[in-house]
């Protein structure tokens, strides 16, 4: 008995020392959904940018606001719908977090944006939206993204 249960410490021991664990999210655990969101940013020099979507994951729809700040050149207005994908996500909440950028662009009018995020859970990103006003921009942002209720 006592053998068995040295043994079974060992496994685990080994188990976590490789990196597998019970808790980490493999490729075959993980699972994807679709996010869109509308975003409003302006700014000078400092630039804010909030707004509100909707992540729909395994036959649900989550409500989610969106929040940020970027800093560099910004100058202008913009609005952009987004829509695209989350992977990497085993629960809807694994949307929610901090996603960083470095970006640059102008629109006048309207315009096109394609982007990818990671946040601090490993969730990905894929996004593109249309993009219309007048905005010039040469900065480093961060989006957070929270579930509503």
């Amino acid at each position: 008995m006592r053998f068995v249960s040295k043994l079974t410490m060992a496994l685990v021991g080994a188990l976590a020392l490789f990196g597998v664990g019970f808790a980490t999210v493999t490729p075959a655990d993980a699972a994807s959904g679709t996010i869109h969101f509308s975003i409003v940013k302006g700014g000078f020099f400092v630039g804010a940018e909030g707004g509100n979507g909707v992540l729909e994951f395994r036959g649900r729809r989550y409500p989610l606001s969106i929040g940020g700040i970027s800093g560099g050149l910004v100058f202008g207005a913009s609005q952009t719908n987004f829509s695209g994908r989350v992977t990497n996500i085993r629960r809807a909440s694994d949307v929610a977090g901090t996603y960083g950028a470095a970006g640059a662009g102008a629109a006048v009018g309207a315009g096109v944006r394609v982007i990818t995020l990671r946040n601090e859970k490993g969730a990905i990103l894929r996004l593109q939206g249309q993009q219309v006003g007048l905005m010039a921009n040469l900065d480093l942002s961060g989006l957070v993204i929270s579930m509503r209720r």
